[in-house]
């Protein structure tokens, strides 16, 4: 079993749409694979078969993979009630709402819990895609950050940091997510993505290699901005989440597309070695 993880310089930089895709190349080349998010906030709910809620994101990255989306893959479920109180769900189900200083305080309970549920959950996969949520950087809040390099070292997995870079600052984005980090934790960024570029990319092969020399971390693709149907958490780009509306021939086109898109723009080979520790165990 090997593990990857995805982190973001900042919230909606395309982490969701990306595991997708990578979950779905990864299973075209023949892997067992399966998504998990340790920690996720989303008004938007799917509920599985079982009729336990979970992240659409993770749903939709399930299916990407050929299996049935669970709500293992997304065990710990925050739910804005607004006023600083969340529902908070794990494994579906709801826990209670809590204030956020009462679930600073709960949290450290759950730190078992993923342990456990992340053990079972990885039996009988090659791959393991991880999720991780907001930024790895908040250096005020993130004393335990169950979402991001927390899980990392439950699940002892690389790390890809993903920034937007049509947000602008992109450089100062990355950089200095990598300077707010701890040591061990700037140890286990293994690349860097650049996300919904516009443009042309030769003339940005001169920053990329600026910034290499920097982070001293492989840039292992400059991803274009692609119009994807398949709508993130709580709407980002402002339109609700029409998943379960979609159906599912719709949504392989959507998948197929997007894997044909990071295929010619994210180097596939780099990626396999980050994720087996260049053991050679790929397909």
């Amino acid at each position: 079993m090997a593990s990857i993880m995805f982190q973001g310089t900042a919230s909606n930089v395309g982490k969701s749409v990306l595991c997708t895709g990578i979950c779905r190349v990864l299973y075209e080349d023949g892997y067992s694979v399966i998504p998990f998010k340790s920690q996720n906030m989303s008004l938007d709910t799917y509920f599985d078969k079982n009729g336990k809620a979970m992240g659409i994101g993770q749903a939709l990255q399930a299916e990407a993979c050929g299996l049935e989306p669970m709500a293992y893959m997304n065990p710990i479920l925050l739910k804005p009630c607004g006023n600083h109180v969340s529902e908070v769900l794990l494994l579906g189900n709801l826990v209670s709402k809590m204030s956020s200083e009462d679930y600073r305080e709960y949290k450290h309970s759950l730190v078992f819990e993923l342990e456990r549920i992340y053990e079972e959950v990885k039996n009988g996969f090659d791959i393991v895609v991880l999720e991780g949520a907001g930024s790895p950087a908040e250096i005020n809040i993130n004393s335990l950050d169950l979402s991001n390099m927390e899980m990392a070292k439950i699940s002892e997995s690389p790390v890809i940091l993903i920034a937007d870079i049509d947000r602008g600052g992109v450089f100062a984005s990355i950089v200095g997510t990598l300077q707010l980090l701890n040591q061990e934790d700037r140890k286990r960024v293994k690349g860097v993505i650049i996300n919904k570029f516009r443009g042309n990319k030769d003339y940005f092969s001169d920053g990329i290699k600026m910034l290499e020399e920097i982070i001293s971390i492989p840039v292992v693709g400059v991803v274009p901005f692609i119009d994807i149907n398949l709508e993130e958490e709580d709407g980002a780009c402002g339109i609700k989440n029409n998943v379960v509306a979609k159906s599912s021939i719709e949504k392989e086109k959507e998948f197929e597309k997007l894997s044909r898109h990071l295929r010619e723009n994210l180097d596939f080979k780099k990626i396999y070695e980050i994720i087996f520790e260049d053991e050679k165990l790929t397909k």
